[in-house]
C-alpha cells in the first residue's frame, strides 16, 4: 500500500464512518478497486478506525466534557450525565455479546464478499428510506429501553455493508428520538466498541492465533508513513463528516444516502457478477 492509497483510504473511512453509508462496506470496495486488500490491510484498517475516533473526541468535546464533569458526582440520586452514561453502557452490551462471541465468525463467513457488501448496503438504503416516509412524535430523551434497541441496531451492523451510523439513527428516528441529541448519542456510543474492536484485531496482528492464519493468511506489512498519511486523511474528513452529520440529522435529510446506497450496493453486486 502507498501513501496516495493511504490517503484515498483514509478519506474514504474518515467520511463514511459518520455518513450513513457504512465504512467497512467502503473500504472493502476501496480495497478492492484498489487492490490493497493483502497490503497489511488490516493494520492500516485499525489506524483509520482510531483516527475517526479522535475525530469524534475531537468535534464532541463538549459533550464528552459535560458527561465525565457530572460522572462521578453524586448528590442522592442518578444526574443527567450518569443516566446518559448509563444509556451508553446499555447500548453496548448487544455489540458486546456479538464481538467477543461471534465476530469472528461473521467474519469468516462475510469478509471479502461484494455481494454480502451490496445486499447490506441495499438494507441500509431501505432503513434509511423509512425515516424520510415515517416521522413519529418526538421524545425529548433517549430511555434505556431505546438505547438497548439502537445497541441492538449497532450490533447487526458488523455484516459489511450495513452502517453502523445509519442502522443506529434510522432506529432512533423510528422511534422517535430527538433528532440532535441522537446523532450525538449515536456517534458516542461507537467509540468504546470501535476501540475495543481495534484493540482485538491489534492482538490478532501482534500475536495471531493458528485459526486466525489459517483464515486471513499473514499480513503484509504497510509503511509507517502510509500508516500516518491514512490517519491524518481519517481524521480530518471524519471531523468534517461528523459536523455534516449531525446537522443532517437535525434536519432529516436521510433519503438522499438512501439512494445513494442503492445505487452503489448494485454496482457492488453488479462487480462481482460481471
Amino acid at each position: 500500500m502507498n501513501e496516495i492509497q493511504a490517503f484515498i483510504l483514509g478519506i474514504v473511512q474518515g467520511l463514511t464512518e459518520y455518513l450513513p453509508v457504512s465504512s467497512s462496506g467502503h473500504l472493502q470496495i476501496g480495497h478492492y478497486l484498489l487492490g490493497t486488500a493483502d497490503s497489511g490491510s488490516l493494520a492500516f484498517d485499525v489506524m483509520v478506525h482510531v483516527a475517526t475516533v479522535c475525530a469524534t473526541l475531537v468535534i464532541l468535546r463538549k459533550e464528552v466534557f459535560w458527561i465525565f464533569k457530572g460522572l462521578f458526582r453524586w448528590d442522592g440520586r442518578m444526574n443527567a450525565e450518569q443516566k446518559y452514561t448509563l444509556n451508553i453502557l446499555i447500548s453496548m452490551i448487544p455489540i458486546g455479546i456479538v464481538g467477543l462471541c461471534f465476530k469472528d465468525y461473521v467474519d469468516a463467513i462475510f469478509e471479502g464478499s461484494l455481494v454480502v457488501v451490496g445486499v447490506c448496503l441495499l438494507v441500509t438504503a431501505s432503513l434509511l428510506a423509512m425515516t424520510h416516509f415515517y416521522k413519529p412524535q418526538e421524545r425529548e430523551s433517549i430511555s434505556p429501553l431505546h438505547a438497548f434497541i439502537i445497541g441492538i441496531a449497532q450490533a447487526v451492523a458488523v455484516l459489511p455493508g450495513l452502517s453502523r451510523s445509519g442502522s443506529t439513527i434510522a432506529t432512533g428516528l423510528l422511534l422517535g428520538n430527538d433528532k440532535q441529541k441522537l446523532a450525538q448519542f449515536s456517534f458516542l456510543m461507537v467509540i468504546p466498541p470501535i476501540l475495543g474492536e481495534a484493540l482485538l484485531d491489534f492482538k490478532h496482528m501482534v500475536a495471531p492465533s493458528a485459526e486466525y492464519l489459517a483464515e486471513h493468511g499473514e499480513q503484509a506489512a504497510v509503511s509507517t508513513t502510509a500508516l500516518a498519511v491514512g490517519f491524518v486523511a481519517a481524521f480530518i474528513s471524519g471531523c468534517f463528516a461528523c459536523k455534516w452529520m449531525i446537522d443532517i440529522v437535525k434536519r432529516c435529510k436521510l433519503i438522499y444516502f438512501a439512494i445513494y446506497c442503492a445505487v452503489v450496493g448494485l454496482l457492488a453486486i453488479g462487480l462481482t457478477i460481471f
